[in-house]
């Protein structure tokens, strides 16, 4: 679903500037200016049909953004708040399905119709 993966590059976006907003310094700032323009960049590539796969390395993501906080020793509770919400969404999102349209693919035998 193209909305899944616009809010996932909202959330990204949000992962980039979160650190100025609540202004969180250290491995806390440093996981998020590089995991939002990763998000950002896995959700656009997910929009089209074709690339709708590389949607899923958001749920990596999202699982880093979960476990950060324990492997990085985060000094203050705001980061973990923020990278605890924004990594369950990033991972529901991204775990959503969409419909496909049409059959892609299908080698030599999509040439001949039956």
């Amino acid at each position: 679903m193209m909305w899944a993966q616009i809010i996932n590059a909202l959330l990204g976006i949000w992962l980039m500037a979160s650190p100025n907003v609540f202004g969180y310094t250290g491995s806390a700032r440093i996981s998020d200016v590089i995991v939002g323009p990763l998000a950002v960049t896995f959700a656009i590539i997910a929009m089209w049909e074709v690339t709708r796969v590389v949607g899923r390395a958001n749920v990596a993501l999202g699982a880093w953004l979960i476990v950060a906080p324990w492997v990085l020793d985060y000094g203050s509770v705001i980061p973990i708040i923020n990278q605890f919400v924004v990594g369950v969404t990033m991972i529901a999102l991204a775990l959503t399905r969409a419909r496909t349209r049409s059959e892609l693919g299908g080698g030599w035998r999509s040439l001949v119709k039956n």
